[in-house]
């Protein structure tokens, strides 16, 4: 019977530089013959896919919050389905840009709707796919936007504001207070390749690589 694979997420502030480490690490994976598969939420198939963009729409401003938490966790529901079960039953590395610890940060925190019904909403994901390993990559917004050069106009969610961001910025250092043994947090604030050998240090102490 395959060995079931290993589930990392990545999270962190709109402009952290995840995108850079994500890369980075599929280059590494990908030259040390490591089986494994990206992915990214929301999307990650499909359905979910088509959920994105209705999200991330800056033109769908009239979104209620209750709304975009529960599309968020449709979303991640047919995503888990489609990519991540498949995978991990295969045996692969799953690593994961943005999970449900986005929701926490992001609708529980910020939006203020609560960490009960965030919860709730996405009881599927917490009980049945907790993350092996959850790299928050600590950078505050202010720096995060600074680095990126402002907000993306077509992006609803960095169009949100600052203090918007400032409450998501709060709401993962929470989270990661709460979760020590799955959260692990990176400084942010370094070269993208010291932010890298930080995180190619902490996957190997958790016995992920």
């Amino acid at each position: 019977m395959e060995k079931r694979g290993k589930f990392i997420t990545f999270e962190g502030c709109d402009g952290c530089g995840k995108s850079t480490q994500l890369r980075l690490l599929s280059e590494y994976l990908t030259e040390n013959s490591i089986p494994h598969i990206f992915t990214r939420e929301p999307g990650g198939g499909k359905i979910s896919e088509a959920i994105r963009e209705i999200l991330l729409n800056g033109k769908n401003s009239e979104m209620t919050d209750e709304c975009e938490a529960l599309l968020y966790a449709a979303a991640r529901a047919q995503h888990l389905h489609d990519r991540v079960e498949p995978a991990l039953q295969a045996g692969k590395l799953v690593i994961c840009d943005r999970y449900v610890d986005s929701s926490l940060a992001y609708q529980a925190y910020a939006r203020g709707l609560g960490k009960e019904f965030v919860t709730k909403i996405n009881a599927f994901a917490l009980e049945n796919y907790l993350p092996d390993v959850t790299v928050f990559i600590d950078l505050t917004p202010e720096a995060a936007f600074a680095r990126k050069q402002g907000a993306d106009e077509n992006d609803r969610l960095e169009q949100a504001g600052m203090e918007f961001h400032r409450k998501v910025y709060a709401g993962y250092k929470a989270l990661a207070q709460e979760y020590p043994t799955r959260f692990v947090c990176v400084d942010g604030n370094q070269t993208p390749q010291e932010i890298f050998n930080d995180v190619i240090e902490l996957l190997q102490s958790r016995n992920c690589l």
